[in-house]
């Protein structure tokens, strides 16, 4: 990694920059790809999977006799190590959940509460090839059944829907995902948000993917078709002190850069040593990695900045508001109070980020590129409208009715005034 020591305020904005894509062709291939199949659908959706998945045959849909038999492909080991996953995840989300709130009484006579209501029919995006992400499948469908969606849709890159990596069936069925359809890419989130002739419409699209699946969320966003998150590249942020292992430090830092080549990854110290300790570990275990090119391409858009305190260094982070924050050493606990812009935070030096991936319980759909400043992770509540009620009594409406019609007029809004003065006009006559 790149090294800047105690860097100037107005040189953090250039060394905290995100790699950046040429954005302009990207929209345009993803465009010409979601209008096709809103206007062809199957028949172009079709013609995308043999191009770009490598589908074989004419069917993307999933039949249930592979879907079961996928538990009977993958090790005793994984399927126990998804079954924990699944059971802290759910615990975890279970625990997060409110369904309704209290009625709260405003004024007499005047009630409001809000109540949360599952949205019906949600589509997972689940990459497949070289890492077949398994791991994303519960992190959404898991909350998607606690908050009661009753319609679950996943859609996943293969040659045919028999060869869907076997582990992702096993998660579905056991998060009791709907339907599998062997779809990929851009063409996977477009089939999703118009529907066609086979893939239901969704109302709301979730799951990671490349630029192209990013792109395509993206699109279809702007088109009414709600999504989970803006979200890049992964990313992680480590901020360490001497206390830190530099051996864990260098295996957290490469976990994300394995991610891919256009990934990101940040060291924070205010420590010289622990910067030169951890690149010397960061050269040793990169030879090791059979993803070693796409790590050590992430590498080249990484640095480490060296910093006068770890409190100046807190502000760094917030700065750049990663999707993973790992505080490694002693004074953990103490600057996570700090914490401002975060997607997800991981204390101590036993806290491997790979544990929010995989099993500790939490999600690790979050934001990226820097929008942990304002936007949450994925939880329950993403899969769930929050809809408010009120009910006013005659009486509620005598007190509340002058300050309703003050206000309407106020802004030139006559028939707003009079739904209430008309309403007010019956109350006085009885």
């Amino acid at each position: 990694m790149r090294v800047f020591k105690y860097p100037a305020a107005q040189e953090l904005q250039q060394l905290l920059q995100r790699p950046a894509n040429s954005e302009e062709q990207l929209y345009a291939t993803v465009k010409e790809i979601a209008m096709n199949i809103k206007t062809n659908g199957d028949a172009a959706l079709l013609d995308y999977c043999r191009r770009f998945d490598g589908l074989t045959g004419s069917s993307i849909v999933l039949n249930e006799a592979t879907w079961s038999a996928a538990a009977d492909t993958i090790s005793p080991e994984l399927k126990a190590a998804i079954n924990t996953a699944a059971k802290n995840i759910e615990t975890f989300h279970r625990a997060c959940t409110n369904d309704s709130s209290p009625v709260v009484t405003t004024m007499p006579g005047v009630q409001c509460w809000r109540k949360s209501i599952a949205i019906d029919t949600v589509g997972i995006y689940i990459p497949g090839g070289t890492a077949p992400l398994f791991s994303s499948l519960l992190m959404a469908a898991i909350p998607a059944k606690i908050a009661g969606c009753k319609n679950i849709i996943v859609c996943t890159p293969a040659a045919s829907p028999a060869e869907i990596y076997p582990a992702i069936l096993y998660a579905a069925k056991l998060t009791g995902v709907t339907a599998v359809y062997a779809v990929g890419g851009a063409q996977a989130i477009a089939a999703m948000a118009f529907g066609t002739e086979t893939i239901p419409k969704v109302q709301k699209i979730f799951g990671p993917g490349n630029r192209y699946v990013m792109a395509a969320k993206l699109l279809v966003q702007s088109m009414g078709v709600a999504i989970d998150l803006p979200a890049g590249p992964s990313e992680v942020a480590i901020l360490a002190d001497d206390s830190c292992e530099p051996a864990f430090v260098a295996a957290d830092l490469l976990a994300q850069a394995e991610h891919g080549a256009d990934s990101q990854v940040l060291l924070v110290t205010d420590s010289i040593a622990v910067t030169d300790a951890v690149n010397a570990e960061l050269e040793k275990q990169l030879a090791l990695l059979p993803r070693k090119d796409i790590a050590a391409a992430a590498l080249q858009n990484s640095v480490a900045i060296i910093t006068t305190s770890l409190q100046a260094g807190m502000n760094i982070i917030n700065s750049y508001a990663p999707e993973h924050l790992i505080i490694a050493g002693k004074e953990a606990d103490a600057l996570a109070g700090m914490v401002v812009n975060a997607g997800s935070v991981f204390l101590g030096n036993y806290t491997p980020e790979s544990a929010g991936d995989y099993a500790s319980g939490t999600n690790h759909t979050l934001p990226t590129n820097g929008y942990a400043a304002a936007y949450s992770g994925v939880s329950v509540d993403s899969f769930v409208k929050k809809v408010t009620f009120q009910s006013i009594s005659p009486e509620g409406l005598n007190a509340l009715g002058n300050t309703i019609e003050t206000m309407a007029m106020a802004e030139g809004l006559d028939a707003h005034a009079a739904s209430v003065s008309v309403r007010l006009k019956k109350i006085n006559e009885q």
